[in-house]
């Protein structure tokens, strides 16, 4: 789509050439959803693809993504971990966490981990994949400085996070404990190519805890930890604790199937990984 009050394109090629950022920048990455619709407050847009970040570093004991890491990069981490990293058991999940965006390969080519994270939506699956392995973002403020927070923090409503004005994130950090667990996933749509209705990722640490992340049936990621794995009482009252208001309300699933699926999927998790 013509964004036809952008009267300018800015592209920084150094840290400090991104700011100043007012009301009416918009970053752009991907723009998968930027170019998707009318975008009438955007005058000028900040084009961050040419400040050269690598799209994946592998860090001491971990992977860090940036935020201009492709969709279809990201994706095919779980056929090349289990090549250099074969340790790292929870590979799968990147690949099945970019299936549950229901995108083109096209869209795959173009969007990016940081848009599908700032973006903030119940059905993110890079959300999905950082809030299960103990993501953490790494943001850049206006005056140089950092500061980090985990994705299930970042996340704190629909389309809501803790970003402020001008501020950018930078990358992901995935930690080499969570990338070595065992995991298992679930999703359900209403139709089998529809929008995630409920994701549900489980994850067993080498040290026996426990982690289960809900994403879509809710507008922010919970997650839940637990010593070992949790009786089905005990993941019930977990599940039961997420607040009404936090269950997603959309044409994609209304919030009692949300909630009840999520109960049946996470037992699923619950018998694969005790």
């Amino acid at each position: 789509m013509d964004l036809n009050t952008v009267e300018a394109v800015r592209v920084p090629a150094r840290r400090e050439d991104v700011w100043p950022l007012g009301p009416a920048d918009a970053i752009l990455a991907g723009g998968t959803w930027l170019f998707s619709e009318p975008q009438p407050a955007v005058s000028r847009l900040v084009d961050i693809t040419q400040l050269g970040w690598p799209a994946v570093i592998f860090t001491g004991d971990g992977i860090e993504l940036s935020a201009t890491c492709t969709l279809a990069e990201l994706s095919g981490l779980s056929e090349k971990l289990p090549i250099t990293h074969p340790d790292w058991t929870a590979a799968p999940l990147f690949a099945q966490c970019c299936t549950a965006l229901l995108a083109s390969f096209k869209v795959w080519g173009t969007a990016t981990v940081g848009g599908n994270i700032c973006l903030s939506f119940p059905a993110g699956s890079v959300i999905s994949l950082a809030s299960a392995l103990d993501g953490t973002v790494t943001v850049w403020r206006p005056d140089g400085t950092d500061y980090d927070v985990p994705v299930a923090d970042f996340v704190t409503g629909d389309a809501v996070n803790v970003l402020r004005p001008g501020e950018l994130l930078r990358s992901v950090r995935l930690p080499g404990a969570a990338l070595r667990s065992r995991t298992a996933y679930r999703k359900l749509a209403p139709s089998p190519l529809g929008r995630s209705g409920a994701v549900v990722i489980g994850r067993r640490d080498v040290t026996g805890q426990f982690v289960l992340s809900v994403t879509a049936t809710t507008v922010r990621p919970y997650v839940f930890r637990f010593a070992g794995p949790p009786g089905a009482g005990d993941l019930r009252d977990a599940l039961s604790g997420i607040p009404e208001q936090d269950i997603t309300r959309d044409a994609h699933g209304d919030p009692d199937w949300r909630r009840a699926v999520t109960a049946v999927l996470a037992e699923q998790i619950r018998d694969e990984l005790s």
